[in-house]
């Protein structure tokens, strides 16, 4: 692929052109296409979704319910009623703690992830079992970054009610075995939550052929607006969830006395939505689809594979996690140089990357570090781009050696 091309689709880089941007597990830049179907719907119809008999609104109700066609289609979903928009994978999650969880979930039941998960995917679980009385319980994970599912019985079992999963480390760039997850949980008869926050980006999903029961995802880390996302959830469960927030669009009728609820998906969906951004997301999702999820995949790996092998030149550094089958992200450290203070020098060379947690505590006590550096890859990434990382990392180690 013309990876130049690619690049001029993005006026980000045209306006910073010294700008090397590797914090892509955190957020993405977004395409011409995306940012013109912002000014597009602000400019040309905006107006609100569903319930307006005008034209511009049956024109904003449609971009917006095309996005929903098109998510569906992305995730290989069956039924478009399985989406619901979010704000993000945060509050996916949170939905379902509260909609699902707190329908179903008692004392004496448990609740699985791992050590692995991003905080959006712990908090809201600690939240539950303090509501609840039901039990956290963590599989762990290996110094190498990966999930320890040697003893499965172990955590499997019939008081698992529900398994939540991140399906790609935004640490370690790990994939998870999430079929294999979601079989086990499965004959306990629990449910599963996909965090798909790192993979749907990177790789083409299949929440059919997985059979997980929620998938959740941002827009934001895809190409697309910030303050957007989806839930996915198989139809039966949404039909026996209750709603996660009331008002207006998420009831079919209101009394003084009780108010009965919409039919899926917009039973989740109360007031006003981000009518801009969810038809934004439509916008990346073309992108990607017209780019082939394969060939993004592609890209990526060739340039993990690089900046392994690069990254592997200098000395002192330590990578976490470093194994060849796995995403484009690379935490590292380097000597005795703090996280916060590699990524303030490499600014200072146009080079942007993440030092810190990762929100994700959990894993830096278990690597025995307050915090990493991370490099993540995106289509738009180029190994000349490592290669500056590269030369700047061994500038300032030189720096604090001197």
């Amino acid at each position: 692929m013309n990876i130049t091309q690619i690049r001029n689709d993005f006026p980000i880089f045209t306006h910073n052109p010294e700008l090397i941007f590797l914090d892509n597990a955190s957020t993405t830049q977004k395409p011409q296409a995306v940012i013109d179907t912002l000014r597009e719907y602000y400019e040309n119809y905006n107006s609100n979704i569903h319930r307006g008999i005008y034209r511009i609104a049956e024109e904003a109700t449609a971009a917006y319910e095309s996005t929903r066609n098109k998510t569906a289609s992305f995730i290989h979903a069956e039924d478009s009623r399985s989406i619901v928009f979010t704000r993000g994978t945060t509050e996916s999650i949170n939905l379902v703690a509260y909609s699902w969880g707190g329908k179903n979930l008692k004392a004496g039941d448990e609740i699985l992830i791992t050590e692995m998960e991003h905080h959006s995917n712990i908090i809201p679980w600690q939240l539950l079992c303090e509501r609840s009385g039901a039990a956290l319980k963590y599989i762990p994970i290996t110094k190498d970054g990966k999930l320890d599912l040697s003893e499965p019985d172990k955590y499997f079992t019939d008081k698992t009610k529900l398994v939540c999963v991140i399906h790609q480390s935004n640490v370690f760039g790990t994939v998870n075995p999430v079929e294999e997850i979601v079989r086990l949980a499965h004959n306990c008869d629990a449910k599963v939550l996909v965090d798909g926050a790192q993979i749907a980006p990177h790789h083409a999903v299949d929440v059919t052929r997985l059979d997980c029961d929620f998938f959740a995802f941002s827009g934001h880390k895809m190409l697309g607006p910030t303050g957007v996302g989806a839930l996915y959830a198989k139809p039966e469960l949404l039909e026996e969830m209750d709603p996660f927030l009331g008002g207006g669009e998420m009831i079919r009728t209101v009394s003084m006395e009780s108010s009965t609820w919409n039919d899926i998906p917009w039973k989740f969906e109360a007031g006003t939505p981000n009518i801009a951004q969810v038809i934004g997301l439509g916008a990346a999702i073309d992108y990607l689809s017209e780019l082939g999820m394969e060939n993004v995949s592609a890209i990526e790996k060739e340039l993990h594979d690089y900046a392994r092998v690069k990254l592997a030149e200098i000395s002192g550094l330590k990578i976490y996690g470093d194994r060849e089958d796995k995403g484009a992200v690379i935490s590292f450290n380097v000597g005795n140089v703090h996280s916060h203070d590699l990524a303030h020098i490499l600014d200072t060379f146009g080079i942007a990357i993440r030092a810190g947690h990762h929100c994700a505590q959990p894993i830096m006590q278990k690597l025995g570090v307050p915090a990493t550096n991370r490099a993540s890859f995106y289509l738009y990434n180029t190994k000349e781009e490592i290669d500056r990382l590269t030369e700047g990392i061994m500038k300032a180690v030189e720096m604090f050696e001197g």
